[in-house]
């Protein structure tokens, strides 16, 4: 697995699984509030409805009560003969439109007396079938079930007596048909979204219902059967839907309580809704959540990729950029980064350069060792000859009749054995370097008995030579001999590039424990591509060179602990800088 992948599934793993597990715990505990609030609205709205019922009753009872003991209800006693009684009972029918479908008073006989709609009087009426009984404003009230007669709507009943303001004797008593379709209006009013409800007595028995429960076929006088309304408290529960839903109902349960001295007709009120639709907010609630887990699992994915291709990409880079290294396939090198991972991009890519720079220094070592096998058979083999060939050469430039031409020819001899002899010196002084004679030497000196030793060659030239010497303190751990042959080394080599009239600047300065060394001049300078190469051996450009000054300077600032290295002067030329150690570094040889 790449590490992108495993990053990749790591933060998968680290920003999912908890907001999975709190979105989880969080859907469970608001379902469960959403479930407690569902029931507890059903209850609400039962008690609601219950106390609305009441409200409703204990109005239509008061009014029985307090009507029957006004003063025109004794023209009971003489049949209403001046129909007085009966033009208040229609007054009274038409002043509360709609809620009562008629009003009575009957004789102790049962025949009707007085009444709103003046064609019933003297009819008889039937018999009572009393439903409940109860006691308002010191009256006795009988209620009777609701039924219809005749064709006509539901009513309700409502007797009371009517007494003689002489005595307590009955005179007859005051009928009330209260229109049974105010309850299931009020409940049709008050049943919507999906619920339904229903006013039942203890045992199950439906009194009046809501338009979902009557055009599913429960109406007055059905039974709830298999509910157990009787054992149950005021509350919410689950009972099996059927006829009303396919699936299970919440019921929400109320029972009268006593409401203004009226302890009410024994009915409970029933809230239905279907699970189903019941509970829709909360599966409205599961798709949000997984809407949400949706979007935050894109996110996160979306996050994730993004970071662990931001984490993984320079380490992917690196690992190419290795690969290519170590088949010497040229790669370009990974971009910086921070953290570890540009930690680890500068060690490797100071690794490579170490590797390089190793690298280099075996192809020099290899060639100086080459140099040194050369220099043991030069030295073996042409120093002698030379010696002879120069020898003799000086012997016959003698002889007294030797011509001109010949003279000549003798000093070209000469002068070529002689720079034979020193392309033999400098090869031996580059194969086997002398140990160090390590010492306190003050640099400015050196610098300026350099400048002492070329003085004739450099006034020759008629060179500008200028010191900058600005060092405080050039007192520096050194071999005098071999740092004196690496000045020379420098001084003669921009000597043998500067025009007539040019310029040689010496410069000396500190920077913490280093002293540097700067020696500049305003020659053609060296080119960029050729800096890293003239430090090799048997690298040279200057026709008749050999290539090796520059690599025993390197090879002797090397062996200082110090470091040499070319850039462009002030005025375009060359400047080589060198970097030594003020001190013996511990572990240079």
């Amino acid at each position: 697995m790449t590490i992108r992948r495993t990053l990749l599934f790591a933060f998968l793993l680290i920003g999912l699984v908890p907001a999975i597990l709190l979105a989880g715990l969080a859907f469970v505990k608001a379902r469960e509030a959403l479930k407690s609030e569902i029931n507890l609205s059903l209850v609400t709205q039962a008690d609601a409805m219950t106390l609305d019922l009441d409200k409703l009753l204990f109005e239509r009872l008061e009014n029985a009560a307090t009507w029957s003991s006004l003063e025109v209800m004794q023209d009971v006693q003489v049949a209403d003969v001046d129909k007085r009684l009966s033009n208040f009972l229609a007054q009274l029918k038409s002043g509360y439109a709609g809620i009562y479908r008629d009003l009575y008073v009957v004789d102790l006989h049962g025949r009707i007396v007085s009444a709103s709609d003046a064609g019933r009087i003297g009819q008889q009426l039937p018999p009572v079938v009393a439903w409940r009984t109860t006691r308002l404003a010191g009256a006795n009230i009988v209620l009777e079930l609701p039924q219809a007669a005749n064709g006509q709507p539901r009513v309700l009943g409502i007797r009371t007596p009517i007494r003689s303001q002489f005595g307590d004797s009955q005179l007859g008593e005051l009928v009330l048909h209260f229109d049974w379709e105010q309850i299931e209006t009020l409940l049709d009013r008050a049943a919507a979204n999906g619920r339904s409800i229903a006013f039942v007595t203890l045992d199950g028995a439906v009194v009046a219902s809501s338009k979902g429960l009557r055009n599913s076929g429960i109406t007055e006088g059905s039974r709830l059967t298999g509910w157990d309304l009787a054992s149950r408290q005021s509350g919410a529960f689950v009972v099996p839907g059927a006829p009303l839903a396919r699936t299970n109902v919440l019921v929400g349960l109320a029972r009268e309580q006593q409401f203004a001295g009226f302890a009410g007709l024994g009915l409970q009120t029933l809230v239905i809704q279907p699970e189903q639709e019941a509970f829709a907010p909360v599966r409205r609630m599961a798709w949000v959540f997984v809407l949400l887990l949706a979007a935050l699992a894109a996110v996160t994915f979306w996050a994730a990729s993004w970071i662990s291709g931001a984490l993984a990409r320079p380490i992917a880079a690196l690992t190419r950029f290795a690969r290519g290294y170590t088949r010497n396939q040229a790669e370009p090198v990974p971009p910086p980064a921070s953290g570890e991972v540009g930690e680890l991009r500068r060690a490797f890519l100071q690794m490579t350069e170490e590797i390089e720079l190793s690298q280099a220094r075996l192809v020099r070592a290899s060639k100086l060792a080459v140099v040194g096998e050369m220099s043991a058979v030069i030295a073996h083999e042409v120093r002698t000859p030379l010696g002879i060939l120069r020898s003799s050469a000086q012997m016959l430039r003698r002889e007294p009749n030797l011509s001109e031409e010949g003279r000549e020819l003798m000093g070209f001899i000469e002068s070529e054995t002689e720079r034979l002899n020193r392309l033999v010196s400098a090869m031996l002084d580059s194969a086997r370097p002398r140990a160090l004679n390590i010492l306190a030497h003050d640099m400015h000196t050196l610098l300026q008995q350099s400048l002492a030793l070329l003085a004739a060659q450099l006034d020759k030239h008629h060179l500008v030579v200028s010191e900058n010497l600005s060092a405080a303190d050039p007192i520096v751990e050194c071999d005098a001999e071999q740092m004196t042959q690496v000045l020379l080394n420098l001084i003669l080599n921009a000597l043998q590039v500067l025009p007539e009239g040019g310029r040689l600047e010496l410069a000396s300065t500190l920077r913490d424990e280093m002293f540097l060394i700067d020696i500049s001049d305003d020659g053609p300078g060296i080119p960029t591509h050729e800096r890293e190469r003239i430090f090799e051996a048997f690298f040279f450009k200057r026709e008749g060179g050999v290539g090796l000054g520059l690599a025993i300077v390197q090879q002797i600032v090397s062996q200082h602990g110090g470091s040499i290295m070319v850039n462009d002067s002030r005025w375009g030329g060359a400047n080589f800088h060198i970097e030594l150690p003020r001190r013996r570094l511990a572990g240079t040889e």
